[in-house]
């Protein structure tokens, strides 16, 4: 592939670095999250401002910038590169997507302007997996991952005209803080129950939401409660969630991919930093063995940003760019902790927090086994395995 940037790409990735440059850094991306809203909301109004960065692969006639994955890549990997905490992903890797798929005119007109102007946050909220609900580990059309049955997940009412929605999600990313949740809930009935999407507001009547405390905090998630709370149909009720679902967990794969290349050359780059001025017999950095072992990290972070800019171009390589991009950063930031010694294992230093969004992230949208099982399996190379065994 030509993985040369234009000069627009070029262009928000400075502009991205600057910004996060002066305002943000691992340390002070570990202190956003820990705001009530788990984010530096003045900065996300100066990303918003100055580079459109909600509207950026949104239409023009919503406020967009109509660019692409190719133009969100550079963004999600400067932000993945200092660990900040923003609606970003929650946004408009997740629930935008869904937004354009499935709302209907006026329900796109009402709500991509907000997101695009920033005004306006959003998430998705399933009951299950949210990896199993993306397709990124296994086919979504089953519906387990919404519940599903006479009981469990959570369960749509209609009166009329008017859905309530009755149930829980566990692990909501930026589940406290999105304005709007869009829910996945089963309606129908048994045995012909099936996953729609509903909107519900963040001041919903009956909904509880519930800040977790997560392993890595740059990425804030909440517990979601509705008890009879009213929702609104996305789009219509016929829609297939499950294809729209899959379409858009393609697109956040290559998002988080991009993101976690970031985190991985972040990581790295403290490491040489660190190796460069430390001195034990002579600067440490000039043994060879260290050497070597920061040429093979850099390898890994080169072989995944190419991971995450081929799927930028082809979202169907999305999971396996993810799970590439996932395992290098678990690889480097274990290797960081273990080149800065003991300063490394300590709380107060930063390394740790790379660690913990390699674990975090993986857990979430992973783990790195199951999204390369399902790519293959869709690729239809674990039946071919299966069939030349039987064969022989």
């Amino acid at each position: 592939m030509d993985a040369a940037f234009t000069t627009e790409q070029h262009g928000i990735r400075r502009t991205l670095r600057e910004a996060l440059t002066e305002h943000a850094g691992p340390a002070g991306s570990a202190a956003a999250a820990r705001t009530p809203e788990g984010y530096d909301t003045e900065l996300w109004a100066r990303l918003a401002g100055q580079l459109g960065l909600p509207g950026l692969a949104l239409p023009a006639r919503y406020g967009g910038a109509d660019r692409t994955l190719t133009e969100l890549a550079p963004a999600c990997e400067e932000s993945g590169r200092v660990l900040l905490p923003s609606p970003l992903l929650a946004t408009t890797g997740l629930a935008t997507p869904l937004i354009l798929a499935l709302g209907t005119p006026a329900q796109r007109d009402e709500l991509l302007p907000r997101i695009a102007d920033a005004s306006l946050t959003c998430t998705l909220a399933v009951p299950g997996n949210l990896a199993e609900a993306l397709a990124l580990t296994g086919d979504n059309t089953a519906g387990a991952w919404a519940g599903g049955g006479r009981a469990g997940g959570i369960q749509a009412r209609r009166t009329g005209d008017a859905w309530t929605l009755y149930g829980e999600a566990p692990q909501v990313l930026d589940g406290h803080s999105a304005r709007l949740l869009l829910v996945a809930a089963h309606t129908g009935g048994f045995p012909r129950s099936r996953p729609l999407l509903f909107q519900v507001d963040a001041d919903a009547p009956g909904l509880t939401r519930t800040r977790l405390r997560a392993l890595d905090e740059t990425r804030p998630q909440a517990r979601l409660e509705l008890r009879d709370s009213p929702a609104r149909l996305l789009g219509e009720d016929g829609a297939d969630v499950p294809r729209a679902l899959r379409a858009t967990g393609s697109g956040a794969a290559t998002l988080l991919a991009a993101d976690a290349a970031g985190a991985a050359a972040g990581a790295l780059s403290r490491a040489v930093q660190h190796v460069r001025t430390r001195e034990r017999s002579g600067p440490n950095g000039s043994l060879q063995a260290v050497e070597h072992r920061l040429a093979d990290l850099y390898v890994h972070v080169q072989a995944a940003r190419s991971a995450a800019y081929y799927a930028a171009g082809d979202p169907a390589a999305g999971a396996l760019a993810l799970a590439q991009c996932l395992e290098t950063l678990r690889t480097v930031a274990g290797e960081t902790v273990q080149l800065h010694g003991g300063i490394g294992l300590t709380w107060e230093h930063e390394a740790h927090l790379y660690v913990k969004r390699a674990a975090a992230d993986e857990l979430l949208f992973g783990p790195v086994h199951r999204l390369r099982d399902a790519a293959a399996e869709r690729a239809g190379l674990l039946a071919s395995s299966t069939e030349a065994a039987g064969r022989r």
